[in-house]
């Protein structure tokens, strides 16, 4: 009988609870150990998820030894990704790490150059590449459904605030960075997917102009759209909660990404794709395949339109993680991949300071 691959989730926050269920139910994979700084943390984790007999721990670098462990999940918060990545890659394991990957471009050099000596395999989770509507969306512009791609949009417009148990780390300069790095970087992704012409292709940006602005930074008073409430004396943002950039591919395609923390309203995710021979607006379609079309075709998908966890589709990404190892291939949503889309945000920023575009990639 095949032995199945071990897997540590390290961190139990929000998030580890889909990494923990997607690996328990891949038939080639089970979670064999579970750690953060709270034992209890990890023990709760562990008792949520009916996970009996497996190694529990409150330091990182034991749990990495534990026998059987092939595969270790880093869901600790941000300023914790580029350390515990770089732990797991020295100690030869496959790594999933939650996005944003690391706070600073030195970071995420080390991070790199730990991954290519070990040879390891990762995946970061950008989740939405396997979200229905993102594939079906993706398959179509494959298919030539928009032909060639000429400009595309996305957004990611949320209310970041209290209600997020990972707002206090989120919402400060020296653990959050950015808008555009802490949330933004889904949009980011999504728009640079998109802009690639292939099936499993993200475009390459070769240069950003970006502006910030918005209102809340540094306001005490936040908005709670689960309450349709405002609420007083809150811990406020430490930075612009809302940045809008424009971007160059490689490939030609120009690109507009927004992160919007300040909006007064749910979380939504709108997409627009443009090509020669169609155009896309979130689920809708018109393209020169549907000959006489009269009225947008709209494809009855499930939707990027929550940010519970819960909505996201975990078990695709792990899934196909799961593949590439037992293939020994590289995803397409590996570390150097994701890197090329964390240079905006860091990019941006210095936009902000000199004025000028900043040329891509910065590492």
């Amino acid at each position: 009988m095949e032995r199945k691959l071990g897997v540590l989730v390290h961190g139990a926050g929000w998030v580890s609870t889909q990494h923990i269920s997607a690996f328990e139910k891949n038939p080639h994979t089970k979670v064999v150990a579970v750690s953060s700084r709270k034992l209890e943390s990890a023990r709760k984790r562990a008792e949520e998820a009916g996970l009996e007999g497996i190694g529990l721990y409150d330091n990182y670098e034991r749990a990495i030894q534990h026998e059987g462990v092939d595969i270790v999940c880093v869901c600790t918060p941000q300023q914790y990704h580029a350390e515990n990545t770089i732990a797991a890659a020295q100690s030869g394991k496959h790594i999933v790490i939650e996005k944003p990957i690391a706070n600073s471009l030195d970071e995420i050099r080390k991070m790199r150059d730990a991954v290519h000596q070990a040879k390891v395999k990762t995946i970061v989770s950008f989740v939405l590449r396997w979200n229905p509507l993102f594939q079906t969306l993706k398959a179509l512009i494959a298919d030539d459904a928009i032909g060639k791609i000429y400009m595309a949009e996305t957004d990611y417009q949320h209310d970041i605030a209290g209600w997020w148990s990972g707002y206090e780390d989120a919402r400060k300069v020296s653990t959050g960075v950015s808008a555009l790095l802490t949330g933004g970087c889904h949009a980011i992704d999504a728009l640079r997917w998109f802009a690639g012409q292939g099936r499993f292709q993200a475009a390459r940006p070769v240069e950003i102009f970006a502006y910030r602005g918005g209102y809340r930074k540094g306001l005490t008073t936040e908005y709670d759209h689960y309450t349709n409430t405002w609420k007083e004396n809150c811990p406020p943002l430490e930075y612009d909660g809302l940045e809008v950039a424009l971007i160059k591919f490689e490939n030609n395609v120009l690109g507009k990404v927004s992160v919007n923390y300040d909006c007064v309203q749910p979380y939504t995710f709108p997409v627009e794709v443009f090509g020669d021979k169609g155009s896309i607006k979130d689920n809708r379609i018109w393209s020169h395949k549907f000959p006489g079309q009269k009225g947008w075709v709209t494809i009855p998908s499930i939707m990027p339109e929550s940010a519970d966890v819960s909505h996201h589709p975990f078990q695709g990404q792990m899934d196909h993680f799961v593949e590439c190892i037992l293939q020994d291939r590289e995803s397409h949503c590996n570390l150097d991949d994701a890197i090329l889309t964390h240079d905006i945000p860091f990019a941006a920023l210095q936009c902000y300071e000199t004025g000028q575009p900043v040329k891509l990639p910065l590492l």
